[in-house]
């Protein structure tokens, strides 16, 4: 008997520090929200999950708090993860299904077993029938659409909002994998440090967020774009606004680029020759938000060597992997 029928309402679920993506069969990513919960501080109850939630951080008045319940791809507090997990269940399949889902359900590939089980039980707990645990890297593989059940290598670098994963993947799992907690968060914090250093200016992380979508980048852009940021000054504590370039911010985020370049280069000294081979070939695929980066892949291009590409979508891609894991470990499963 199969591991997973496809049939029914079987979810991927892309459980990450930043966002959470859940991928139905046949439908698609049909959620994507970010992973942060709004708590009354008084009576401990929840009052909103999600975008709802997200536009609070930094902005709550004294008895609300916004909390992200992940914290480097894994559970920080497991009673609001579960909460969390069961009303983005609830919202993806609607509460009207009599049949409990099975769930897959993605995690860092550095996670320890605790870490694994403290997932695996959350996910029953928000109310699964059945839960598979699947790395990051083979999920976002997967997601890229690469055919990881070949004998041959491919390389996925996964930079989400709490880690960044590296597997080499060949036969169906990961040969060679490190998982580093420098992803997404870290470039926001770079962002923060530099504002406050250079500009003397206190941002919070949203504001971090769009300089970085807006005009950030770690390799040189055609021209060099100016944004306006609003936050306040440390100086005379009111608020103020300056001019931030895109060169300013390469200054401030080519370190946490570097600290990932290093994790790729050392599961590159760490990959079999005949792997590595097929790696030159075919070259490197960057998933997660973090690979949307300006310029990320130009510089781990010319570090390396290699070619290097970012996924066709790549937000999504750990979630789609993850939704069509099932649909792989059926099969698998069958033969």
């Amino acid at each position: 008997m199969a591991l997973f029928s496809v049939m029914g309402n079987d979810l991927g679920i892309d459980l990450g520090t930043a966002s959470i993506l859940v991928y139905i069969k046949g439908k698609g990513v049909v959620l994507k929200e970010p992973s942060v919960v709004a708590v009354d501080r008084d009576s401990g109850n929840v009052i909103t999950y999600g975008e709802d939630a997200r536009l609070m951080l930094g902005r709550t008045p004294g008895n609300l708090k916004a909390v992200r319940p992940l914290k480097q791809g894994v559970i920080s507090d497991y009673t609001l993860t579960e909460k969390m997990l069961k009303y983005f269940i609830d919202k993806a399949i609607g509460k009207r299904t009599l049949r409990k889902p099975r769930v897959a359900v993605c995690i860092p590939s550095g996670a320890t077993e605790v870490e694994k089980k403290a997932v695996e039980d959350a996910t029953y707990q928000a109310g699964a029938r059945e839960v598979i645990i699947i790395e990051e890297p083979v999920a976002a593989a997967i997601g890229a659409g690469i055919d990881i059940s070949k004998p041959c290598g491919n390389i996925v670098v996964d930079i989400g909002g709490g880690t960044s994963d590296i597997a080499v993947i060949s036969l169906g799992g990961p040969v060679v994998s490190e998982s580093v907690k420098t992803a997404g968060d870290d470039f926001d914090e770079a962002i923060i440090r530099f504002m406050r250093k250079k500009h003397n200016l206190l941002i919070g992380e949203r504001t971090a967020e769009d300089i970085k979508a807006g005009v950030g980048c770690v390799y040189k852009r055609p021209e060099n774009l100016v944004m306006e940021v609003r936050g306040r000054n440390l100086v005379t504590g009111l608020p103020k606004t300056v001019q931030v370039t895109s060169d300013e911010t390469m200054d401030a985020l080519i370190e946490p680029a570097n600290q990932i370049i290093n994790a790729l280069h050392s599961v590159l000294e760490r990959t079999p020759p005949e792997l590595a081979a097929d790696i030159y070939e075919r070259g490197i695929i960057l998933t997660g938000g973090g690979a949307m980066l300006y310029g990320l892949d130009q510089l781990i291009e010319e570090k390396t060597g290699i070619n290097t590409y970012v996924a066709d979508d790549p937000l999504s891609a750990v979630a789609i992997g993850t939704g069509k894991f099932i649909e792989y470990a059926s099969g698998a499963e069958d033969a």
